[in-house]
């Protein structure tokens, strides 16, 4: 037998129950603004150019771009189409620029940890610095949004095989680590259930732009035609999530962005047809419904 990860069961497409999203709706989209602050001279980050010794000012600079200028387009084109946003934060954000943090707790947008900085990897630690890690992160979201956050993304998505357990004794409801369904799923930890809210590797401006090295235009088609392609699939009757992971140092440019609001625009004008949410109203409804409904029950 392969080592396996305990945490759910296989659960075939096929023959799932159908229900349905609030408004009738089957399919439910939510938007993950990735908003990250990097360690200058040390430490990891993406890299529009391989970077050369430390410290690297022209791929520091390059992903702050995203803070500084990128993230505000970004909310301005949010706003322009009325879409609502789930904030994966570095709490490192609140020192390095509380402006922008503020500016989307002024949309009610939900603020969701994401690490202290994406320059560490939580899996690299022994598990009580992890633990430590969970815990700083939590406190500093809890102290200014007056509340903790109920979901968490890991910066690289990278996980020891304590983090779903860690997040569950932290009080989390939720994960964005595992991509492996288009539906939530519980995953049984040490601390009871957590639920896996999908999170995009397809759908995603790192794994697109950085990645794969696509086109804006090409990414733009993306979110159409993977949306477009959802719709004709939840025809069916089984619900489905879309995510789609936006990191402002990347679709922030002035040519990405133009291209990424045709796309958002394509999105925003099917409202009445779909569900734009936040990941965290996706959790609330998804573990209201009835036993049996979601994977893992």
């Amino acid at each position: 037998m392969l080592p396996v990860h305990g945490r759910h069961g296989y659960h075939p497409w096929r023959g799932r129950p159908s229900w349905r999203w609030p408004g009738e709706a089957r399919l439910a989209v939510y938007f993950g603004v990735n908003l990250e602050h990097f360690a200058f001279g040390e430490g990891l980050g993406a890299e529009l150019a391989p970077g050369g010794p430390q410290p690297d000012v022209l791929n520091h600079a390059w992903r702050d771009y995203g803070n500084r200028v990128g993230a505000w387009r970004l909310i301005e084109t949010l706003d322009e189409l009325s879409l609502p946003a789930t904030v994966l934060l570095n709490s490192a954000m609140y020192h390095h620029a509380p402006a922008l943090v503020a500016a989307h707790r002024a949309r009610g947008d939900e603020i969701a940890g994401h690490g202290r900085t994406n320059s560490e990897r939580q899996s690299t630690l022994p598990e009580a610095e992890e633990r430590a890690l969970i815990a700083e992160a939590t406190a500093a979201i809890a102290t200014h949004e007056g509340a903790p956050p109920r979901g968490w993304l890991s910066p690289w998505i990278a996980e020891s095989h304590a983090t779903p357990d860690l997040l569950a004794e932290a009080g989390y409801g939720y994960t964005f680590n595992w991509c492996s369904d288009d539906q939530p799923v519980w995953h049984q930890t040490r601390h009871g259930r957590i639920m896996a809210i999908p999170y995009p590797q397809e759908v995603n401006d790192i794994p697109s732009i950085i990645a794969r090295k696509d086109g804006a235009a090409q990414f733009a088609e993306m979110i159409v035609e993977d949306f477009e392609e959802r719709l004709r699939q939840v025809r069916d009757g089984v619900a489905q999530v879309m995510g789609i992971a936006l990191h402002p140092y990347i679709v922030g440019q002035p040519y990405r962005m133009r291209a990424l609001r045709r796309a958002l625009a394509h999105v925003a004008a099917r409202r009445e047809e779909v569900w734009l949410t936040t990941a965290g109203a996706v959790f609330d409804h998804a573990r209201a419904l009835p036993p049996g409904n979601i994977p893992g029950d």
